[in-house]
């Protein structure tokens, strides 16, 4: 028999209230994809990152096809030239209960140079990948370091039985004071049918480590597929997403996060919160 853990159950009982109220991560994958997001290296002279988060989503859909359900466990392990991170996450989708497990590797080539690998699988549910893998390559520029451009690809199998196939370009500025400005492309071609899609993201963040960090991010453009059903899938289509999250450190080591998200398509609205804590080892 499956045990849940105090703060599962926890997070439990807070998500409905969340969820009557009304996840967020800059990258530039399709808006309702599951898929690990790479952690970045630590700055120079920094200590290495070695992190638990456990976070806990519920999102109203509209058009009467089931509300969402998560709980994420994320771990991350720093290493001199090596971040490595794993995500189990357990899913209610649709209707359809699924989990998702992801693992990825960030290596520090040089000063100016590092790349990262993830992979992840879901367990059969429609919604999840079969498989993904993506790799991306990071460069750092100007005296400062403080701009980092990137280049990524990603592979997508589906259970429902199509492919994605994508190229994803992407840039960061690190200003003195505490802003950080975001913005990426993501380009995709779905089989069958080669559809292509095109996805944007910008995105702002406010705040210092172990004090405060707000990012909000605003996404929008075109998706190939998007499965809603075993025997469904929306072809083709247009969407936006907004979303606003908050990292709050209680101390030195532990703090916890809120969310908020609402994104759109032409067959639903998704509203959602995410609560969730982490601690720092």
């Amino acid at each position: 028999m499956l045990r849940i853990s105090p703060v599962v159950a926890l997070l439990g009982l807070l998500l409905p209230m969340a969820a009557a109220l009304a996840q967020t991560q800059t990258q530039t994958a399709a808006p309702s994809r599951v898929g690990v997001m790479p952690a970045q290296p630590a700055p120079a002279g920094t200590p290495l990152q070695r992190s638990l988060e456990l976070s806990a989503t519920g999102q109203n859909l509209s058009g009467g096809i089931g509300n969402w359900r998560d709980v994420t466990l994320r771990g991350t392990y720093g290493l001199p030239s090596h971040v490595l991170q794993g995500e189990l996450s357990q899913n209610h989708r649709f209707g359809v209960d699924g989990t998702f497990v992801g693992l990825s590797d960030t290596y520090t080539f040089n000063e100016d140079w590092h790349g990262s690998v993830a992979v992840g699988a879901g367990d059969g549910a429609f919604y999840l990948p079969k498989f993904r893998v993506d790799a991306t390559l990071y460069r750092k520029f100007l005296p400062g370091r403080n701009l980092v451009g990137s280049v990524g690809v990603g592979y997508y199998d589906a259970p429902t039985g199509y492919t994605d196939r994508s190229v994803s370009l992407g840039a960061a500025y690190y200003f003195e004071t505490p802003w950080i400005v975001e913005g990426g492309v993501r380009m995709n071609t779905s089989n069958p049918g080669s559809v292509k899609s095109q996805q944007q993201f910008v995105a702002l963040t406010y705040g210092r480590a172990k004090q405060n960090l707000v990012t909000g991010r605003y996404g929008w453009g075109s998706e190939g597929y998007l499965a809603v059903a075993a025997g469904a899938q929306l072809v083709n289509f247009d969407s936006r997403e907004a979303s606003l999250s908050w990292r709050h450190w209680l101390n030195s080591s532990t703090g916890v996060l809120v969310g908020v998200n609402r994104y759109i398509n032409p067959s639903y609205r998704r509203s959602g919160v995410t609560v969730g804590i982490f601690h720092d080892f």
